[in-house]
């Protein structure tokens, strides 16, 4: 279904919201109680990363964050502020950094096209890339690369997460999330779990071992 039209949108939510009402009389009563849900998503803004959609959960099982390329900035207060609460408050029990193929924000740090806010925001993909140069270089087309590097920045972000002083204070309290990488295949709908170095990551001292 295309939306082509604002008053599409008002519509649609007048046809789900009755659908649900004839599937459970109470959905609502019961989504209005409260939440927890078990999982953070960090995700990118791209309007095709739907991730309800995508994992088949419910309204009350995901609690998300987004932006552009899926960045987890430790100087970032709204980033912040979404892991504490989900950490400390909702008390996640896994947190997931979910990148994707094809991603704008990627592809523009790849090329060092980006300008502007944007340019700044993807500047640590630019330093992932300089860094990971001659890896990233050696694959055989310009996709196959920015593929790369999407997987790269992903297992970037998780680290990220992993150092927070509120990953820090979830461990010290014995509330420490599962943490996860996944990069999502949008030509196929497919979620690529991304090995990430955990060992390495705990012989650092960067997460508990």
């Amino acid at each position: 279904m295309h939306y082509h039209n604002y008053e599409d949108l008002i519509r649609n939510n007048k046809e789900w919201a009755s659908e649900r009402l004839q599937t459970d009389a109470l959905y609502f009563d019961k989504l209005s109680e409260g939440q927890k849900p078990p999982f953070l998503f960090i995700g990118c803004s791209d309007s095709r990363m739907p991730l309800n959609n995508f994992t088949k959960t419910e309204p009350g099982e995901l609690f998300i964050h987004r932006n552009v390329a899926n960045q987890v900035s430790l100087t970032d207060m709204n980033l912040l502020a979404v892991l504490e609460y989900a950490v400390d408050v909702l008390e996640v029990k896994h947190i997931v950094v979910c990148g994707h193929y094809r991603c704008g924000g990627v592809a523009a740090a790849y090329s060092g096209t980006a300008t502007g806010v944007v340019g700044n925001w993807v500047n640590p993909i630019r330093e992932i890339y300089l860094n990971n140069r001659a890896e990233i270089d050696a694959l055989p087309s310009e996709d196959d690369r920015i593929n790369k590097l999407a997987e790269l920045n992903v297992i970037a972000q998780v680290k990220n997460i992993c150092i927070s002083s509120v990953m820090h204070s979830a461990h010290q309290k014995g509330k420490y999330p599962q943490v996860h990488g996944w990069v999502l295949d949008i030509q196929c709908g497919q979620i690529k779990d991304i090995e990430l170095p955990l060992a390495e990551w705990q012989s650092k001292g960067l997460i508990p071992a």
